[in-house]
């Protein structure tokens, strides 16, 4: 037969005094004395007492659990942050809860207003392309939650926030197109309401301005694959000034454009260069292979976790707000070399 864990009780009855003084002498709290709170230790070592650390976390107010709210974990990009986050959590005795909005403004919306409160320290945030968090965050404030943003992030200071350097990285892709000779770049962006829209299309009008290329065409759409051929498809149904080469906002898009591109027996590279913003791992498998601007998803998961962690356990009433700007890098592959 399975022996019974000792309780509180056990050794209230063992010592002859309240299950409230050896809640307190457990606890540590200034109206134990220390006589007591040695014999009420001793006690729980000789009947092998286990706290009940449920029960401990809620009287504290803490759960050890990090919500993470995020749009999608069924490509390489995210998958990979949460292994950040996963990692970073488990390191620091944090538990997770996922909670996916399948890139929908209503779920997210949802999921926010009935968030269990009182069974998550923390929330992690990668907003929905047309969020309406927005309304929201006073809300959370005053609830006492803490909230990190990674990625797709929201304009409003207050908040702390790990990004990838979407400026800069779209400049080096820029750059790189116009270093092979191409000199006619169209930009297939994401939802124009994003941050990180915004910031690639910044970088990649900065970089035409400082190599004096006039030519600019921009395509605004969604993520996906679908909405890459569809852009791509826009750009190439008018039959004069044709773009020479396409960056996209995303991997899944310049997957796209490549594929219409094919459809239409234009020489991928050769003809028309292409090239995205992610480095998933089907940029290897297209054909051709994908040249790209590489995001550091692992360490945008491990930092924003760090980061939240840091506020949860910071004892300052007042929580720091940092943000952090994360490197890109280029990497060439067969969609952007003219044979």
């Amino acid at each position: 037969m399975q022996r019974r864990s000792s309780t509180i009780k056990d050794i209230a009855r063992e010592l002859n005094i309240s299950v409230a003084t050896v809640s307190r002498a457990l606890r540590d709290t200034y109206d134990v004395s220390r006589e007591t709170r040695e014999q009420v230790l001793e006690v729980a070592k000789k009947l092998n007492y286990k706290p009940n650390l449920n029960a401990l976390n809620l009287v504290k107010r803490h759960t050890r659990n990090i919500g993470v709210l995020i749009p999608t974990i069924t490509n390489d990009y995210f998958s990979t942050v949460i292994t950040g986050i996963q990692e970073t959590a488990n390191l620091h005795g944090y538990n997770l809860i996922l909670y996916l909005t399948n890139d929908s403004a209503e779920i997210e919306e949802r999921l926010i207003a009935e968030l269990p409160f009182n069974h998550i320290d923390g929330l992690l945030v990668c907003i929905s392309s047309q969020t309406r968090i927005h309304k929201y965050l006073q809300e959370l404030s005053e609830r006492g939650i803490s909230v990190v943003f990674f990625d797709r992030v929201i304009a409003e200071a207050g908040f702390s926030k790990v990004m990838q350097d979407d400026y800069n990285g779209a400049f080096m892709a820029v750059e790189h197109l116009l270093s092979c000779g191409y000199r006619k770049i169209a930009h297939i962006t994401g939802p124009s309401n994003l941050l990180l829209t915004q910031n690639r299309i910044k970088g990649y009008m900065s970089a035409l301005r400082q190599f004096g290329i006039e030519y600019s065409k921009e395509v605004s759409s969604g993520f996906s694959r679908q909405d890459g051929q569809s852009d791509t498809d826009r750009l190439f149904s008018q039959t004069a000034d044709r773009p020479d080469a396409i960056f996209a906002a995303n991997d899944r898009k310049a997957i796209g454009a490549i594929l219409e591109l094919r459809r239409r027996g234009i020489a991928v590279g050769a003809e028309v260069g292409v090239i995205g913003f992610t480095n998933d791992s089907m940029g290897e498998i297209i054909s051709p292979t994908l040249s790209t601007i590489a995001e550091p998803a692992f360490k945008i998961g491990q930092s924003s976790c760090e980061l939240i962690i840091n506020q949860l356990v910071s004892k300052s009433e007042t929580k720091s707000v940092k943000e952090i700007l994360l490197p890109c890098h280029l990497i060439v592959r067969e969609s952007t070399l003219r044979f």
